[in-house]
């Protein structure tokens, strides 16, 4: 399709304008008195170990090959717990990194004063900024100045731009093999080496507007949201190939952010013209139901405990809080004289949601206790996939920080 096709031309408009716990409630007590009244608990026998294990080698078999296990099969963002940052990181001091699209640079708060500390020159409409797998470099996606500007973050600097054609975003396998570039305009699915950015293999799609994406429990697959055409797409990640598709039911939807459930049971896509979240059961990739959640719903993003998902509506300027226990929406915050919440991410404690005001060149610390507005801080124009950096977690899946 040409570049000035009416399609592509509003894909760049869009742009520049996006049960153990309860099993006693006074553990010491009942331990105390169970000791008493209860036989000696019997060592396991030789088969129900044998058992377990052949189980546990199972689960790990279905595992894509290189790929970290999970911490918890029960809970994907196990290891995403409050303050439990990777040896990696430690060091990394707390930034805000915010690409603004329309100044073409990235400001860098620090989220102890909510100041911006600095100011970085990118390259041609930053979309993401976007962690590494390993976690030693934050990518900033340049989307029309073809390129990926590296960002140091122990030192807060900017390397030397990598030559990347229409990198809208970025997400990395579980494995660390590969960054898959989400060439939106390209309509293609690029799969690069992580470290090098080299093209390994380039994927086309009939879609428009691949954007944002999320991983399966085993590594298996992944499923990609495609705005422009208002499409699923579910890609086998080992051979690199899109295995299903389907249109969302909705006449005009523009899907966006993408997040499974811990449970990996459950997956959300956002969706900005249908005012809610599609959810979808990925390993059937069946028809998905809407959940309304509030006006232009765009970024999706879990808490610390993976009990809820904060749900940004970028429409209403509200932020709309899911529970997943019961898979209804229990909150909605309200931006005090109104925002446009994007994308962001979570502090490493858990506290603060901070997500971009996206036509209001500002972005918001918002309070995950009670949704008080907590900041609000003037950035460059046009502030898009802001990163929290550091975060807790063993590795990072992409976009502006999904770690497991």
């Amino acid at each position: 399709m040409a570049r000035h096709s009416p399609a592509r031309r509003r894909a760049v408009r869009l742009r520049v304008a996006g049960a153990l716990l309860l099993v006693c409630a006074a553990a010491s007590a009942c331990a105390a008195s169970d000791e008493q009244t209860r036989p000696a608990r019997a060592k396991p026998s030789r088969t129900s170990s044998a058992s377990a294990s052949a189980a546990a080698s199972k689960a790990a078999a279905r595992l894509l090959p290189g790929m970290p296990p999970p911490l918890d099969p029960h809970d994907l963002y196990a290891a995403d717990r409050p303050g439990k940052l990777s040896p990696v990181v430690r060091g990394f001091p707390s930034r805000v990194y915010v690409p603004n699209t329309l100044s073409n640079t990235v400001s860098v708060i620090d989220p102890k004063t909510y100041k911006v500390i600095r100011t970085l020159q990118v390259g041609s409409q930053p979309q993401h900024v976007v962690p590494s797998w390993d976690l030693k470099t934050l990518w900033v996606n340049n989307d029309l100045g073809n390129s990926l500007t590296p960002i140091d973050p122990a030192t807060g600097k900017a390397g030397r731009p990598v030559d990347v054609h229409d990198p809208y975003n970025l997400y990395f396998t579980p494995d660390g093999k590969y960054a898959v570039v989400m060439a939106s305009m390209d309509r293609a699915l690029v799969f690069r080496d992580a470290h090098t950015m080299r093209v390994v293999k380039s994927v086309p799609v009939s879609c428009y507007g691949v954007n944002h994406a999320d991983f399966s429990p085993d590594g298996r697959y992944f499923i990609v949201s495609c705005e422009f055409s208002g499409e699923l797409l579910k890609v086998d990640t080992a051979r690199m190939k899109v295995i299903g598709q389907q249109r969302l039911p909705l006449a005009g939807a523009m899907p966006q952010d993408v997040k499974i459930s811990p449970d990996g049971r459950t997956w959300y896509i956002a969706d900005m013209e249908a005012d809610g979240v599609w959810v979808l059961n990925g390993d059937a990739f069946t028809r998905p139901r809407l959940l309304s959640t509030g006006q232009g719903a765009h970024g999706l993003y879990v808490s610390r405990n993976s009990r809820s998902m904060y749900i940004t509506n970028r429409g209403e300027g509200t932020v709309s809080v899911l529970s997943f226990a019961t898979g209804k929406l229990v909150e909605r915050w309200r931006l005090p004289g109104g925002g446009s919440p994007d994308m962001g991410g979570i502090s490493a404690d858990g506290k603060v949601l901070w997500l971009s005001g996206r036509y209001n060149s500002e972005v918001y610390a918002i309070a995950t206790r009670d949704g008080r507005l907590l900041a609000r801080i003037p950035v460059g124009g046009g502030p898009h996939g802001l990163a929290v950096f550091p975060q807790p977690g063993r590795y990072s899946l992409g976009h502006t920080g999904v770690f497991r």
